[in-house]
């Protein structure tokens, strides 16, 4: 074991963000970049000591490596967990065209779904049911829509979602604004008692399976297009005007206090999504 893998072992093992899978999957990525630094001449690097300049090295090696650029940006987001776990956080940078990747396709396609009665009334399970419509009053991922403890996570005026939940670890909190939002969050604790909107008889994976047969039955193919139409929402209650992939104006055509509404949108979407990086609101917003 290099002594960069050394410090990294004892920082993992302090900081189990996220499921056992994303910490196995963060420890082989963030492991992996340690050997390649040490491969590269870099053999007695600690920790407190990495900057961008072995992070660039190490992009560099895993280019000429012919990995795919998914590859290398999944390695980068567990770079950038360790950056922020030691008080470096532009650590890996925040934007992977730093490094000359292709971030994910950006397309003119919307991919927003709403939800409708007539959807939720093909959903024969309550717990899939109420979790539909969770994910789409607060913008949640399917797992986090299934892991969630509404009566824990209910504040008042905001949603709080512990990183045990959530993907990469990071706790966030979405605010409560309608009282739509409450109606499901009211539903979703009367399913749920006091546990999760996963059934105590069953696993996780099995109720994956579930959920997956469900949204099948009711023709709803993935359910992540109700996240983006939950970022659609917020960015025209935010701004007063619709996305670009929702037919309104491009970034491009925006200037003085629009344009700097339009940043404060999208950084105030990304957080509540649970991203830390204003361009993935592209995806869900479009440019």
């Amino acid at each position: 074991m290099t002594p960069l893998q050394w410090d990294i072992q004892k920082l993992l093992r302090v900081n189990r963000d996220g499921s056992r899978t994303t910490q196995y999957q963060r420890k082989m990525m963030a492991f992996r970049f340690a050997k390649d630094i040490h491969g590269l001449g870099y053999r007695d690097l600690r920790l407190p000591g990495i900057g961008n300049r072995h992070v660039n090295k190490a992009v560099d090696r895993w280019k000429q490596q012919g990995l795919s650029d998914a590859t290398i940006m999944n390695r980068l987001s567990a770079i950038r967990w360790l950056g922020h776990k030691i008080g470096k956080p532009n650590l890996g940078y925040d934007n992977n065209r730093a490094f000359g990747l292709n971030g994910r396709s950006q397309t003119s396609v919307n991919k927003a779904r709403r939800l409708t009665v007539s959807v939720t009334r093909k959903v024969a399970d309550p717990y899939i049911r109420v979790g539909f419509k969770v994910q789409a009053a607060f913008g949640l991922r399917r797992s986090e829509a299934m892991k969630i403890q509404p009566r824990w996570a209910d504040r008042g005026t905001k949603l709080v979602l512990k990183g045990s939940w959530t993907k990469g670890g990071r706790p966030r909190e979405i605010p409560i604004r309608t009282a739509y939002q409450r109606g499901v969050l009211e539903e979703a604790k009367r399913v749920a008692g006091n546990g999760s909107l996963i059934p105590s008889h069953k696993s996780y994976k099995r109720h994956l399976h579930t959920w997956e047969h469900e949204t099948r039955k009711a023709g709803l193919s993935k359910t992540h297009g109700l996240r983006h139409a939950y970022a659609q929402t917020r960015y025209y209650e935010l701004t007063g005007w619709k996305s670009p992939m929702h037919g309104g104006p491009s970034r491009d055509t925006l200037i003085g206090y629009k344009r700097e509404l339009d940043i404060q949108a999208r950084r105030q979407i990304a957080e509540e999504l649970g991203h830390s990086r204003i361009t993935i609101t592209y995806v869900y917003l479009g440019r």
